[in-house]
């Protein structure tokens, strides 16, 4: 199952099944050591790189998403 399939079926859950399954898979990541934990990151900076690349997604300015969440409070 790919990972868009499993997170659309993940958000049909209710918060409280989410937030249960949110805390098991955080606990399950606690015995990581820290070169498996420098790789995810660094796999996740290079998919967020691709992603502006290919316009999948894009930047925005700091103060721009600062302001944003100001509102949202």
């Amino acid at each position: 199952m790919s990972i868009e399939k499993l997170k659309t079926e993940v958000f049909r859950l209710s918060p409280g099944a989410r937030a249960r399954l949110a805390r098991e898979l955080l606990a399950s990541l606690e015995g990581m050591t820290q070169a498996e934990i420098d790789e995810l990151w660094t796999e996740e900076a290079i998919r967020r790189d691709e992603e502006l690349d290919t316009g999948a997604a894009r930047a925005v300015p700091a103060d721009e998403v600062l302001s944003r969440a100001r509102v949202r409070r």
